[in-house]
C-alpha cells in the first residue's frame, strides 16, 4: 500500500493521471466506478485507483473546497461542508441566473401536469425539450417521480426548491390556469387540453 508521505511526493508519477481523475469527475454528471476512469483515462486500473486515492486525500474535507467521495458504487466530487451555506444561497437563486423562456415554460408544465415525461413535454411544446429538462434537473428544480405505467419514460415533478424559489409552500398555491390572463393563450390552451384528458 502506497504511505501517505509518497502520496504528497513533488514527484510522485501519479499526479498526472490523478489531475485526469479530478478532471473526469468535474465533467461527468453521474459518479464514476474506477473502472470507467480507467478507461476513459486510457490507464491501468490499479494506477487509477492509486489515483483515486492520492486525489481523495488532496480533495477532501478541511483541505479543499471540493471534495471526492465515494457513491452509489462510483467516485463523485460534491462542495465541501463549510462552503455548504454560500452553495445554498447560490441555487436559491437559479432565476436570477437566467431561466429561458422555454426554461420557464417546459418548467410550467411540469408544474401543472407532472408527473410528466420528456416525451409529454416535447409533445406538449411542439419542441424537443430533452436539454431543457436536463438543464431543470441540474438546477434543482424539477426531480425524478418514478416511470410510466408501462415501464417506460421517467417522468418529473417539481422539487421542493421550485416551491422555496417560486415563494409557494405546496402546489395548491399556483394561479389557476383561467387566471393566467398574460400568459402564452398556447401554452395555457395546450395544458387544458392535457389535463382535461388526463382528467377523462
Amino acid at each position: 500500500m502506497t504511505e501517505p508521505t509518497q502520496l504528497f511526493a513533488l514527484d510522485n508519477p501519479l499526479d498526472g493521471v490523478a489531475r485526469v481523475v479530478e478532471g473526469l469527475l468535474v465533467v461527468a454528471s453521474k459518479p464514476l466506478s474506477a473502472e470507467e476512469i480507467a478507461d476513459a483515462a486510457d490507464e491501468p486500473l490499479e494506477r487509477v485507483e492509486a489515483a483515486i486515492r492520492l486525489a481523495g486525500s488532496r480533495l477532501r474535507e478541511g483541505r479543499s473546497g471540493i471534495v471526492l467521495e465515494e457513491v452509489a458504487g462510483g467516485y463523485a466530487l460534491r462542495a465541501a461542508r463549510e462552503a455548504a451555506e454560500a452553495c445554498g444561497r447560490l441555487f436559491e437563486r437559479p432565476v436570477q441566473r437566467g431561466l429561458s423562456a422555454a426554461a420557464l415554460e417546459s418548467l410550467s408544465i411540469v408544474a401543472y401536469v407532472g408527473p410528466v415525461s420528456r416525451p409529454e413535454v416535447t409533445r406538449l411544446r411542439g419542441v424537443v425539450s430533452d436539454s431543457i429538462i436536463a438543464g431543470l434537473l441540474e438546477r434543482g428544480l424539477i426531480e425524478e417521480a418514478g416511470r410510466a405505467e408501462d415501464g417506460g419514460a421517467v417522468r418529473y415533478r417539481t422539487s421542493p426548491l421550485f416551491e422555496r424559489v417560486f415563494g409557494l409552500t405546496s402546489l395548491s398555491e399556483l394561479p389557476r390556469l383561467d387566471e393566467l390572463a398574460d400568459g402564452p393563450e398556447e401554452l395555457r390552451d395546450r395544458l387544458e387540453t392535457v389535463a382535461g384528458l388526463r382528467g377523462a
